[in-house]
């Protein structure tokens, strides 16, 4: 069996702008792989759409379109038609659908150069895009509510490891990515983050949508030896095939 017709052109998206990712679902099953790659082709094009320009009412107007899209399915009725939209309608409940449109607006931080204003809004703007997304892709493939706090303790570790890995190009797009750039403080958030690095007890079905969390705890241990590894862009990659295959293999999530 393959991918239906409507779902390849997501997962296009997904293999050329998010390949860790893309690794991930091609392990999963055939019927998770329908589900996650047009959640995953959202997030690509939501994530990119501040960065295509260096207008920001330009960025603003890309967010908006995907926002406005996500607010029709909340709604309920007719989706603009568009490769991602249209299998992904399909897909959501309204109020994942209102969760994604939360994590779309959390990007306008994206648009501009300002630093985050305190911890609270640097850990706000991780829940509503790492925790939002690997939520609703375990809901999506069966999840109980019971499981939601340990998911999300997973994702705020695995978006401050893959924040992290991005801070060289953000420092380079002239981004202020870190609230305390000194070794003490990026060790202070790596250490914050491991302890709410946790594996979720969660239905198998759904496990392949926690994979992207693989090798998280392996970045953040790193960075809590070595800070100056964040800024020399030197950090461990996360998903390897290793990870990947062993994670796959034994059933429990290489962190």
């Amino acid at each position: 069996m393959s991918l239906p017709e409507a779902i390849i052109p997501c997962a296009r998206i997904v293999e050329k702008g998010d390949p860790d990712r893309f690794r991930t679902v091609m392990a999963a099953p055939l019927a998770a792989r329908a589900v996650l790659f047009p959640l995953y082709a959202l997030n690509v094009e939501v994530s990119r759409a501040p960065w295509v320009t260096q207008e920001a009412m330009i960025a603003e107007m890309r967010l908006q379109w995907w926002r406005d899209a996500l607010e029709e399915m909340a709604n309920g009725g007719p989706v603009r038609k568009h490769e991602v939209t249209t299998p992904l309608a399909g897909l959501l409940t309204p109020a994942q659908a209102h969760l994604l449109d939360e994590s779309a607006a959390a990007r306008r931080w994206d648009v501009y150069k300002d630093a985050f204003e305190d911890a609270a809004h640097l850990d706000a703007y991780l829940d509503q895009t790492a925790g939002h997304l690997m939520w609703t892709a375990c809901e999506l493939l069966g999840a109980t509510p019971t499981a939601e706090e340990a998911v999300r303790d997973l994702a705020y570790g695995a978006g401050v490891a893959a924040f992290l890995r991005a801070v060289p190009a953000l420092v380079d797009a002239k981004r202020v990515p870190l609230l305390d750039g000194t070794d003490a403080g990026v060790m202070a958030l790596a250490r914050r983050a491991r302890e709410r690095l946790r594996r979720p007890a969660i239905d198998k079905g759904a496990r392949a949508a926690l994979w992207p969390a693989i090798g998280a705890g392996k970045t953040l241990d790193q960075v809590i030896r070595d800070p100056a590894a964040v800024i020399e862009a030197r950090l461990d990659p996360g998903v390897t095939p290793f990870r990947l295959a062993t994670t796959v293999l034994l059933g429990r999530l290489a962190l």
